[in-house]
Order: C-alpha cells, then sequence, then structure tokens
C-alpha cells in the first residue's frame, strides 16, 4: 500500500500513422533487446567459469542495448554529474518500467527487484540474464535476503534499488521506504560502503500529458510500450548523479534514507518547470 493513488489517464487511441511508427520502432527495438540478451547468454557462458561471479563483459552489453532502445522508442537522454567510483549502491527514485533502461544506459548496474518481475514475458528473462536480485515481502525470507544482498555488494556489484517500493505518475517522489537500507548497517558494512541518490525525471514529448512517460496502478505493460512507441515527438529524460553518501556518516537506516530522499526529491521537483 502506498500513501498515493490516482486512477491512470484513458489510453488514447493510435491512429494509422501511430500503427505504422510502432511497427517501424518495435521490430528494430525486439531485435536490439532480444538480439542483445542473446549475445548476452554467450557471453556468460564463457565470462561466468573464468571471472565466477564478477562481470567484467556483459554489463557493457547491457549498457550498450539499453542506450539504443532509448534511440529506438524516441527518448532523448541527459545527464548531470557522474557515477560513482566508491563502492557501494545506487538509489533512484522510481517512475516507470523505463527507468530500467535510461538508468542502465547511465551506469552498469544490478537492479533490485520484487520477485514477481522474475515471472512476467520477456522481461522477466531480461533480468534474469543481467543479473537482477529479486526479493520478496515474507518475513521469513528477509536474513536471507538481506544476506544476499550484502553477499552482491561485497562481490563489488553496484546494486540499484528504488525505495518508494512501487512506480508512480512521473510527476512525483513518494516517501522512501528505509527497509533495504539495513543491509548497509551490517558486519562492517557501513565503513566501506557509499550510496548514491539519483534523480529521474521525465519531460512528456510536446503536447503529450505530463504524466506520459509514468507506470503505475493497474496500467498494462504492452499498451503503455505501444504508446511510447505510436508517438511522433521525442520525450526526454534528465538523470542527476548526486554526490555519494557514505553510509558511516548516518545513525541508521531510516537516517540514510530519510537524507537519500531529500536529494532526490529536489533534484526531480528542480526539473517540473521545465
Amino acid at each position: 500500500m502506498t500513501a498515493w493513488k490516482e486512477a491512470p489517464p484513458p489510453a488514447a487511441a493510435i491512429g494509422p500513422l501511430g500503427w505504422l511508427r510502432v511497427v517501424l520502432r518495435l521490430i528494430p527495438f525486439a531485435i536490439v533487446t532480444y538480439g542483445g540478451l542473446l549475445l548476452l547468454l554467450i557471453v556468460r557462458l564463457f565470462e561466468a567459469p573464468l571471472a565466477k561471479h564478477a562481470r567484467p563483459v556483459t554489463p557493457f552489453i547491457t549498457q550498450a542495448v539499453c542506450k539504443t532502445a532509448l534511440w529506438i522508442i524516441g527518448v532523448r537522454l541527459h545527464i548531470k554529474g557522474q557515477p560513482m567510483r566508491e563502492r557501494g549502491a545506487v538509489v533512484a527514485n522510481h517512475a516507470s518500467w523505463l527507468d530500467i533502461f535510461v538508468l542502465n544506459a547511465c551506469d552498469r548496474v544490478y537492479f533490485v527487484s520484487k520477485a514477481e518481475v522474475a515471472r512476467w514475458p520477456g522481461i522477466g528473462w531480461l533480468a534474469r540474464a543481467t543479473g537482477t536480485v529479486f526479493i520478496t515481502r515474507d518475513p521469513a525470507q528477509a536474513r536471507r535476503q538481506q544476506a544476499e544482498f550484502e553477499a552482491r555488494l561485497r562481490m563489488g556489484h553496484r546494486l540499484l534499488f528504488f525505495p518508494e517500493g512501487t512506480s508512480t505518475d512521473s510527476l512525483r517522489v513518494l516517501p522512501f521506504k528505509s527497509t533495504l537500507f539495513a543491509a548497509f548497517f551490517t558486519h562492517g558494512m557501513e565503513a566501506v560502503m557509499h550510496i548514491q541518490p539519483v534523480s529521474v525525471h521525465y519531460s512528456a514529448p510536446k503536447g503529450a500529458d505530463a504524466r506520459f512517460y509514468g507506470w503505475w496502478g493497474d496500467m498494462d505493460f504492452a499498451p503503455h510500450l505501444l504508446r511510447l512507441l505510436a508517438q511522433p515527438r521525442r520525450g526526454t529524460v534528465e538523470v542527476i548523479f548526486h554526490t555519494p553518501l557514505a553510509v558511516d556518516d548516518f545513525k541508521n537506516r531510516k537516517e540514510l534514507a530519510a537524507q537519500c530522499e531529500a536529494v532526490i526529491r529536489a533534484g526531480h521537483e528542480s526539473g517540473l518547470g521545465d
């Protein structure tokens, strides 16, 4: 449950020219996405036995695929700041499934996602192949999941998670949940880890609803994707990499989560007047 509920806007009908754009974009989008997945799996066959848990090559494939996919969909990417060099994790606000392509295009990261995503047709395959960490809300699994979370961080994997716990209409940042931040305050992790807050702000194509890129509530993936592909004008997404926060500077997970939320919210709101 979240403190915000709002019905999605009614889906606009796609006209003949819109369907032509869908066809012209969907085919290369599918080829790039699933062709990239095939290449990644082939490379992983050699990468896994040689590098084990490390992934020195495949994240570059994911990054290239996502950059190309955004261009095909028609989303201009603007980046401010730089991904951190320190060990740790990344947290960002969550507006849409499109965030996965946007943030992978900016940095080589591993997402933390709810377990249901692993079962989604098409998307689940991509998530598993790219090293996503899947979590559940089952309290009985909390200790095991935190141990896996910590193990991946110690491997040097840069995990990225969305503390809001759900996606939005892209116009707001919801209150952050502090649960996953607990992994940074165990077994001395706080002494070596950093968290980098990242703000993601979408600007809809000219003439479109301001919530055009938002994906929330009961919205289905396929109609949302088709609507993006049918759009004649390009929109933009701005990604702001803020100064990394040293975990050791905070007393507990709630204090760290609150600071990340404040930084990300300020960055997101700075783009609302665009």
